[in-house]
């Protein structure tokens, strides 16, 4: 069975993210501080930006050379993984504040 190889742009934006926003929800979840609240929401507005840009950048490149590039369509689909798991934390917080 192969490996699956990603880009390392594309694989340290997901892993950034995903163990920074990670980290964001469980501190708040233990403190429930309202300067985690605020820094987790500026954290995911500058995170959606960076992702968005990431994500364009590596489908653009395997976009450009398919056959040459599949680790750049791949790290493609891996940051858009971020978007369910943040879906989730988001519901996670909401519920918190009963909205």
């Amino acid at each position: 069975m192969k490996n699956i190889k990603f880009s390392p742009e594309g694989k340290l934006t997901f892993y950034f993210s995903f163990i920074l926003g990670t980290l964001l929800l469980v501190v708040f979840l233990l403190t429930k501080s309202d300067w985690v609240f605020v820094t987790g929401f500026y954290y995911v507005l500058i995170a959606v930006v960076i992702n968005v840009i990431i994500f364009f950048h590596e489908l653009i490149f395997f976009l450009s050379n398919i056959s040459d590039h599949k680790a750049h369509g791949n790290s493609a689909l891996l940051i858009l993984l971020n978007i369910p798991i943040s879906i989730i934390y988001f519901r996670v917080v909401f519920n918190y504040f009963n909205l």
